[in-house]
Parts: structure tokens; C-alpha cells; sequence
């Protein structure tokens, strides 16, 4: 799979585009602000109706007279009631998209992915207290597990779609077909990270310094999955030659991929320790 990038406008065109844009793009900026802003209100309300009055008792007359909005209002942001309590996901994936689209070639695949997903922790971290309320209705209420688990399913098929486009296709030359395979493999364990340090974080209340603990988990995926995915098909690196040493009085030298994780450059360097001490 290979990518075709826009080639620049002049500089004189670019002007006149964003001059004449500007207004356009500020009142499209004040549209969504007020859109968002109704989004939570709305949310907000459905979230007290729900803990208060219980999920199944509450309808969505009430949650827009709670938000003083006729119910078509209501249904201009949702379609549902369930959806109500997922107010930023639409705005967020948008978010992380930009995210993808905007990653510099020398970025690993997997850790813009990475860097992409904090945007969905940054979501929920702005908000604790709603974050940790919403956490433990959807636990309770099935319907709302499930509208949570379809939200998270958009991020893991964005990510597997944005992967599949940077495998090294010389790494799996045997198979290419292991592809899809691969990059849906390694999405999923990063929403899994994510995941799973959100839960944590919410079973602690909201506490706790998210962002490292999210790096760590990264870091592990990273490890495992960092092999094999390059910075893209049209990109991709030459075959690394094999490990080689040369010894000069007490310096060794050796040879290791650019674009190979820390931990198996330390592997080969001790390797070459090893054989140079044996000699």
C-alpha cells in the first residue's frame, strides 16, 4: 500500500486561500464550540437523570427539559439515550485523526498510534469526576457497556487501517498476507494499554499520574510489537546488513538497524562483547 502526498501550493495561492477562509474556518470554530458545549450539557443532564432516577427510568423528555431544550434538539446531538452519555468520542476521533495525518516521517508508526490514543485519556482526564460517575453506571447498566464498547471499536479499526499502511513489506516477504493480521494485532494492544491504565485510573478515582503510567504501558507495547512496522511502504528501509564487529585497540564496533527497538540494539552489542572476549 503506498501514499501519495499533495504537493505544495504557492505561496501567493496559500495567502489569498487563507485570507479568504479565515472567516469561514471561525465561524465553523464557534459552530462546533456551541455544538460540543450542548453535547455536554446534554450529557450532563442525562448523567444526573441516570443516577438519580435510574437508567431505565429515565427518558429523553426528561433529559431535555433537565437541559431546558425542546427533544429535537435532543435528538439533533443523539440518537439515543445511551449515546448521550459519550459526548466527546465523535469530536475526539476527529481529533486522534489529525493526529495520524499529521505524523512526521521519521515517527515510528506504533508510537504515533500511541500518541494518538492520549487524546482519548485527555478526554476523560479533563473531566474526572463525570469520567469516574460514567465509569461506574456503565458497569451497572449493560446497554451503556455495549454503546461504550462500539465507541471504543472506532479507534482500534482507525488504528488498524493507519498500520496497515506502514508495514515493511521485505519483513513479511514470506507472507504478505500476515499484514492485516499484524497491524489489527498490534492496534488492539494499544486501546488494550489504554485500556486498561483508564480502568485503573478510574477505579482509583481519577487519581494518579495517568500519563506515566500510560507511557509505560506504551512502552511495552512498543517492545513487543515494534518489529516489522516501518515509517511506510514507499519509505521503507534497507535490509539492515548483519552484525558485524572491527576492533581497533579497545574500541568494537557494530552494526544494528536504524529503526530497531533499544533493546535489541543492547542485544547485539553484548553479542558482539562475547565473541570479541572469546577470541
Amino acid at each position: 500500500m503506498q501514499y501519495v502526498r499533495g504537493m505544495p501550493q504557492p505561496a501567493k495561492s496559500s495567502r489569498i486561500a487563507a485570507s479568504t477562509d479565515a472567516p469561514e474556518r471561525a465561524a465553523g470554530g464557534r459552530a462546533a464550540a456551541q455544538r460540543l458545549k450542548m453535547r455536554r450539557e446534554l450529557a450532563a443532564a442525562a448523567m444526573e437523570l441516570f443516577s438519580t432516577k435510574g437508567y431505565e427510568a429515565t427518558t429523553v423528555d426528561e433529559i431535555a427539559a433537565a437541559a431546558g431544550v425542546a427533544r429535537r434538539t435532543f435528538f439533533r446531538h443523539f440518537r439515543s439515550k445511551e449515546e448521550a452519555i459519550f459526548p466527546d468520542h465523535d469530536d475526539t476521533l476527529v481529533r486522534v485523526e489529525a493526529v495520524l495525518n499529521a505524523a512526521p516521517a521519521h515517527e515510528h508508526p506504533l508510537d504515533t498510534v500511541c500518541r494518538g490514543i492520549k487524546q482519548v485519556m485527555r478526554m476523560y482526564a479533563a473531566q474526572p469526576e463525570i469520567s469516574v460517575a460514567r465509569y461506574r453506571l456503565t458497569r451497572e447498566v449493560p446497554t451503556l457497556r455495549e454503546a461504550e464498547i462500539a465507541s471504543v471499536a472506532r479507534y482500534e479499526r482507525l488504528f488498524t487501517r493507519y498500520l496497515l499502511g506502514h508495514f515493511d513489506e521485505r519483513a513479511h516477504a514470506d507472507d504478505a498476507n500476515d499484514d492485516p493480521l499484524l497491524a489489527e494485532v498490534a492496534a488492539s494492544a494499544v486501546v488494550t494499554a489504554h485500556n486498561h491504565v483508564l480502568r485503573r485510573w478510574l477505579r482509583a478515582d481519577g487519581r494518579g499520574d495517568v500519563e506515566t503510567q500510560l507511557d509505560h504501558a506504551f512502552a511495552i507495547v512498543r517492545r513487543t510489537f515494534g518489529t516489522g512496522i516501518g515509517a511506510g511502504r514507499e519509505m521503507s528501509p534497507s535490509p539492515a546488513p548483519p552484525a558485524a564487529t572491527t576492533s581497533h585497540g579497545e574500541v568494537l564496533v557494530t552494526v544494528a538497524r536504524t529503526d530497531a527497538p533499544l533493546d535489541e540494539v543492547m542485544r547485539t552489542i553484548e553479542a558482539a562483547l562475547q565473541e570479541r572476549r572469546s577470541r
